[in-house]
């Protein structure tokens, strides 16, 4: 059975409400929801572009995606397991997108900096997917954007590792081969024939098992030692590391979002831990580990995704 959306409201409320208060943040999430929302739906052109064959038509989509803000881009077929339960899909392919975030901002977590670079990248990557959805639109193809802040009808990480962004890591983030897991990603859904990517082998899901930096390095303790067969198979037969929320999202919450897990991830000794733009950095972050609150667990087992209780007492 396919995941119900993330119920952040009922999460939030099960740890007492929100408590991380930024104004760069709340700033961004007022331009998300308020501005970037209401700019979501348009109608196409009534002339359709006819392209050439599918490889033109997905050459020419993702070389737009590239000019509109995103550093890579992939394409798949949608399935049903894409879809969060209780959603519905039209559209048959995925045209994904990711963005790099800032190396220089995670060089302390948790923090107030890398909070506000988590939040900037959701504000800029969801204008790359708004210019892309009305790009194909004026081509005369529907589409339907999926904001990459979460909020959307299909799983981000299925549709990411279906388009070659990368491999899942034990943290439960996608570990891409040049950028890391230090990216975030969303996608612009269509029913137009175009050529796919595929699932990488990278060697990634094999680094993850025999190194536990990202556990080691977890205040609550939330990730695990061992991949969860119950959970199903990853796009390459791997059993799935799951992550235990109960235990990561009271933290995440408390911590200025926490992200320590993705800045101490030492995948390929770390030539994706760069800043592109001139400024001096270390390679490894100073980690702040503050006491974890308590776990907590959404009541209603319909409105959460099934997942691990990792040591609990």
């Amino acid at each position: 059975m396919n995941p119900p959306p993330f119920a952040w409201d009922d999460w939030y409320a099960q740890v007492g409400g929100r408590s991380i208060r930024v104004e760069e943040v709340d700033e961004y999430l007022r331009k998300i929801y308020q501005d970037q929302y209401s700019r979501f739906h348009g109608e196409p052109a009534t002339r359709t572009h006819a392209f050439a064959s599918a490889e033109e038509a997905s050459a020419h989509l993702k070389a737009q995606a590239v000019e509109f803000g995103a550093d890579i881009v992939g394409i798949c077929r949608i399935e049903p397991s894409d879809v969060y339960s209780g959603r519905f899909i039209r559209e048959t392919h995925a045209i994904a997108v990711g963005q790099r975030m800032r190396w220089r901002e995670f060089q302390v977590v948790p923090s107030r900096e890398s909070a506000i670079e988590c939040l900037r990248v959701y504000f800029t990557l969801g204008e790359t997917v708004i210019r892309l959805a009305s790009y194909i639109r004026s081509l005369g193809y529907a589409c339907t954007i999926e904001h990459p802040i979460g909020d959307s009808d299909l799983l981000h990480i299925p549709i990411g590792l279906k388009a070659g962004f990368g491999e899942l890591g034990r943290h439960g983030s996608i570990i891409h081969p040049k950028l890391g897991p230090l990216f975030r990603m969303g996608c612009v859904a269509l029913s137009l024939d175009l050529a796919v990517d595929h699932p990488i082998d990278a060697g990634i899901a094999k680094f993850c098992d025999a190194c536990r930096a990202c556990r080691k390095y977890c205040p609550p303790g939330a990730i695990p030692d061992n991949r969860s067969p119950e959970a199903g198979k990853d796009h390459l037969g791997y059993d799935r590391y799951v992550v235990d929320t109960g235990r990561c999202f009271p933290y995440f919450a408390k911590y200025n979002y926490c992200s320590i897990c993705l800045p101490v991830c030492v995948y390929n000794h770390k030539e994706w831990a760069r800043d592109f733009e001139g400024f001096e950095t270390k390679l490894f972050p100073t980690v702040l580990m503050p006491e974890s609150p308590p776990p907590a667990d959404l009541p209603d087992v319909e409105r959460r995704h099934d997942y691990p209780r990792i040591k609990r007492e």
